[in-house]
């Protein structure tokens, strides 16, 4: 009786004490659970997943009654009639154990196994056993069957990185959970007792052993009638790996916020579930993706075939789509091996096995020589037709921002969609030279330091000597030819270089420095020389297109941001920006104000003047748009190595860079080659809205001027224009009547040329 009372206190002291160890199991729901880093456009899309662990949560309510069956006949038969412990399992083992001296992995509960799963590890050790049964009576005892099972199907493990039910029907059949059939049901019901053994894509022969197991056991419990048991054994097994597809391609924002995200919480960003949503709007980026894609293949196009990708010796047609497989989809471009080619026809077999038709009108661009064995790539066109196609190698980039607030509503930082062929993202990171796309900041230094849109400086050859390498540089506008006396208007317009650097030097070189960092320009942005009038500073297209914002929101310096709300995995918000905004936006919301940094005059003079480049400039095509909110200056670089636009209107501001990641010629003006990259986003993103200009600010007037001096005109002059001044800047002198040939050639109010350096 002794040892009886003395061996039950022990046990009851060894009970107790591991009770007390044992952790909280009502804290099971908000940390227990991993789910993925998943990011949104704005109007909820999804654009990107990162985390090792794949899961989609799913409430019991839409979990399939027949994957429930599934589950319990197979792990647990009496789930409902135990309170955590199946004691009748727990002897079972415990026999076999006694008969065999080997541990036993049975006898598990589902309640156990979400104890396991969520709190220990999986060691085969009498410890961990008797800790899984004491937790199984606690949360037993603490959750509802319902609730337990729910976790259970949430966070059991099922191979290929799927964690839970839902993740795993996506993962093996691509489809959500409630569209799976009985068969496929049974698939992810048969999983867990060892999901590396009977995986259906790596082992589909032990995978269907399992399934049928789990069939005939429903089919037993009379879960399933004879009829739906022999048509479910009798489906095959026909699965691959499904990737959590995005619903919407914009993986360079997707890679911006995951490492803004990773910085703030670190590797617990990927566990979390944390759910960000972007300021990406899903419409606007559809059509940057499209435009960009479509200018870069449009730019290829123009400069001739290169050949086929590769040669592969011809085999079996199996043969031939394995190694297709192995070549990866690019942007709507799919590799194909060249079977035959003649004058009219090009013939190839794609990696699906479908054999192709190329007519010569969709080959006829590159006039290629092609052989059997060849490696191209093709594309689709929108009526079902097949063209020749090449991976591009010149490079781009778009940002399109809101001006009134900085929100990036989309952003494309190169041709490629996979970070494994391209992780360099040119929207935010290409510091490059923009060319006379700044020139429109330097003018702004100019008028506020006094200077006028009717300002003439002359145009005519200027010789400076170079500090940096003891030699004279003498600037050339792009036509090699020198108008004379010229109007900041028209040289602003037609991009006139030597009148650039004279109205630089003019303005005072410090003075523009110190004032373009109002714009947030400094350093290489801002070097401070005279070549600084024709952009030679290097700049990200997100900072030009963040500079041009000042001009579209009249004056106000906004910070272009990209995440609106991190919310947690119940959706809610954690974190919620709260963006400067300019006075006229912000409405209700109390977002605090955006600094003016030019005056509402001067952005209303500049975007006047950058009116006129789409209308008689070199982005003169624009005007086919028909629209007279729009504004913007082009940009081409020395030797043509980069290819720029901004535009804007007072709702959006769109910038556009074409280039080579290792600078090299384009052989092309920014109105060729980022124009109508521009111009095709601009069509679809302004579709049906209304015009949308800057309203013309108190102390702006129009004054008529001699378009020769931008003096006032004579009475009665026949060749009087009429020019925008601020009130205290209009001209008090009357031109002269002057009809020398010098001042008639300064009337043209046209020119299809941009200047270079």
């Amino acid at each position: 009786m002794s040892l009886v009372i003395t061996g039950l206190i022990i046990i009851g002291g060894i009970y107790f004490y591991m009770a007390i160890q044992l952790p909280d199991v009502s804290q099971i729901k908000e940390t227990g659970m991993q789910f993925p880093l998943r990011i949104y456009t704005s109007d909820g899309k999804l654009i990107g997943e990162f985390g090792e662990k794949k899961r989609i949560p799913v409430t019991m309510d839409n979990v399939p009654p027949l994957l429930i069956h599934a589950v319990l006949d197979t792990e647990d038969q009496r789930y409902y009639e135990h309170r955590g412990v199946d004691f009748i399992s727990l002897v079972r083992a415990a026999k076999v154990v006694m008969a065999s001296g080997k541990k036993s992995q049975g006898a598990s509960t589902i309640t156990m196994q979400v104890a396991r799963n969520f709190f220990l590890n999986r060691d085969k050790t009498f410890t961990r056993k008797l800790n899984e049964i004491l937790l199984a009576f606690k949360l037993d005892k603490t959750f509802s069957k319902k609730e337990i099972l729910e976790l259970y199907l949430n966070k059991i493990f099922l191979g290929q990185r799927a964690y839970g039910v839902a993740a795993a029907a996506q993962i093996y059949f691509g489809k959500p959970l409630q569209e799976l059939n009985l068969a496929q049901l049974a698939t992810l019901a048969g999983l867990p007792q060892a999901p590396s053994r009977d995986n259906p894509i790596t082992n589909p022969k032990s995978a269907l052993e399992r399934r049928n197991h789990v069939l005939l056991r429903m089919y037993e419990n009379g879960h399933i009638n004879r009829a739906a048991y022999k048509a479910a054994i009798a489906q095959p097994i026909i699965t691959h790996y499904h990737e959590l597809l995005p619903e919407l391609e914009a993986p360079y924002v997707a890679e911006m916020a995951r490492n803004a995200v990773f910085e703030q919480f670190g590797d617990k960003a990927y566990e979390l579930g944390l759910k960000i949503y972007t300021t990406i709007d899903s419409h606007l980026q559809l059509a940057a993706n499209k435009s960009l894609r479509d200018g870069l293949l449009a730019y290829d196009r123009r400069h001739g075939y290169r050949g086929p990708e590769k040669h592969l010796a011809l085999a079996d047609q199996n043969s031939l789509k394995n190694k297709l497989d192995e070549m990866p989809i690019y942007n709507g471009l799919f590799p194909a091996i060249v079977i035959n080619m003649n004058s009219q026809n090009i013939t190839a077999l794609l990696a699906n096995g479908a054999v192709i038709n190329i007519p010569q009108a969709g080959f006829a661009w590159a006039r290629p020589t092609l052989y059997p064995g060849d490696v191209i790539r093709v594309e689709r066109t929108q009526n079902n037709d097949w063209l020749l196609a090449q991976l591009p190698k010149v490079s781009g980039a778009i940002v399109v921002l809101n001006p009134k607030n900085g929100a990036i509503m989309a952003l494309s930082g190169g041709f490629y969609f996979s970070y494994a062929d391209s992780n360099y993202n040119r929207a935010v990171q290409a510091e490059r030279q923009p060319g006379s796309a700044f020139k429109p900041f330097i003018y702004s230094a100019a008028l506020a330091k006094g200077f006028t849109l009717a300002s003439v400086i002359n145009d005519a050859p200027i010789v400076m000597r170079d500090l940096s390498t003891n030699s004279f540089w003498r600037p050339q506008n792009d036509t090699q030819k020198f108008s004379g006396p010229t109007r900041l208007r028209i040289a602003l317009t037609e991009s006139r270089n030597v009148v650039s650097i004279r109205l630089l030097q003019a303005t005072g070189i410090p003075f523009v420095v110190n004032y373009l960092k109002q714009f947030g320009f400094s350093g290489a942005e801002v070097p401070g020389t005279p070549s600084m009038a024709l952009g030679t500073g290097v700049i990200t297209p997100l900072k030009l297109a963040t500079g041009y914002a000042v001009f579209a929101n009249g004056g106000y310096k906004v910070a272009p941001f990209f995440i609106n709300v991190i919310a947690n995995q119940n959706n809610k918000p954690l974190f919620v920006v709260n963006p400067i905004t300019i006075p006229e936006a912000i409405g209700k919301n109390q977002y605090p104000i955006a600094p003016r940094v030019i005056t509402p005059q001067n952005a209303f003079l500049i975007t006047s003047a950058l009116k006129d480049v789409i209308l008689y400039g070199s982005a003169h095509k624009a005007a086919s748009m028909h629209r007279g909110d729009l504004a913007g200056k082009t940009g081409t670089t020395n030797d043509q190595n980069d290819a720029w636009f901004s535009g804007y209107n007072s709702d959006i501001v769109a910038t556009v860079w074409l280039g080579f990641d290792q600078p090299q010629s384009t052989y092309e003006y920014g109105a060729q080659a980022a124009l109508p990259i521009w111009m095709e986003f601009m069509e679809v993103a302004l579709a049906g809205k209304p015009e949308s200009s800057m309203q013309q600010p108190a102390g702006i007037t129009t004054a008529r001027i001699d378009p020769a001096t931008g003096l006032l005109a004579e009475p009665g002059q026949k060749n009087a224009i009429f020019e925008l001044f601020t009130s205290d800047t209009v001209p008090t002198t009357k031109a002269q009547s002057l009809s020398s040939p010098l001042f008639e050639s300064s009337t043209d109010e046209s020119g299809d040329k941009e200047s270079l350096f």
